[in-house]
């Protein structure tokens, strides 16, 4: 394939753009940066919005749909399809856990957990592979992780394992799909979100917590849609299989904190 031209690299102008999740948190801000990129962009959820997604008055069109339901995401990709006519680029973001703890935790709530985290993305996948498999250029999947899949993450020990087994889905999809499809991962260190009071408290917490990330802050949303439009983009057209950590250099370690070395 010859390397593409790096004006247009990015430009997403008439790519069909799936985020999963697309409205709010780290999915608001990948939808809105494909929007930004020329992208026509589709976002579902279970429920409408109370705002649209739109930048620079281009505006992504909502489906309601619940990805944990394979019928539901059957009818998502024959919806986007039906108004396009294509598939380019599905971005399984849909996620999340409350904190609960571990011990007490139900077997329905686990369960739960790790169909929206790990079953939901396979479904999507294979759904969006249906269509892309018969477009001439294919098309391409990323997958949101988090850092939780890569140490222990008390109180969502259910989210943790099941981004662990994201990771570990995007090698075997790599595998399979290819060559028409390309599937890689993005694994979301702290990011600061609209719920990121939840897990980190007021605005000094998160400061506070921003502190020990090397780079010095949390992660804003277009932090990590910079890195999925790179992996989505021709750019990124000889990466596949790959779980790319976006964690501002990760967190210090623990010992650190507790030495008493001299200065």
């Amino acid at each position: 394939m010859d390397a593409p031209d790096l004006t247009r690299a990015l430009d997403f102008t008439g790519r069909v753009v799936v985020v999963t999740g697309g409205t709010r948190g780290v999915g608001l801000g990948i939808a809105c940066r494909f929007l930004e990129a020329g992208a026509d962009v589709v976002v579902c959820g279970r429920h409408e919005p109370e705002h649209a997604v739109e930048r620079d008055g281009r505006f992504a069109a909502f489906v309601t749909a619940d990805v944990r339901e394979q019928e539901q995401v059957q009818v998502l990709v024959h919806q986007v399809v039906e108004r396009f006519g294509r598939l380019d680029v599905l971005v399984n973001n849909a996620g999340g856990s409350p904190p609960a703890d571990t011990a007490s935790a139900s077997a329905r709530f686990s369960a739960s957990i790790i169909a929206l985290n790990l079953i939901a993305p396979l479904l999507c996948a294979q759904a969006a592979f249906g269509v892309m498999r018969e477009q001439d250029d294919g098309g391409t999947i990323v997958n949101i992780s988090s850092v939780s899949g890569l140490r222990p993450t008390p109180s969502t020990a259910a989210y943790g394992a099941a981004k662990a087994g994201l990771v570990n889905l995007t090698e075997t999809l790599a595998v399979e799909l290819a060559p028409k499809v390309r599937v890689n991962c993005v694994s979301a260190g702290l990011v600061v979100t609209e719920q990121a009071h939840l897990f980190y408290g007021d605005d000094d917490g998160i400061a506070a917590v921003g502190r020990t990330v090397p780079l010095g802050h949390m992660a804003d949303t277009t932090e990590i849609a910079d890195v999925v439009l790179f992996c989505a983009s021709p750019l990124a057209r000889y990466v596949s299989g790959a779980n790319i950590v976006v964690h501002g250099g990760g967190e210090l370690p623990a010992y650190l904190g507790a030495a008493n070395t001299p200065s």
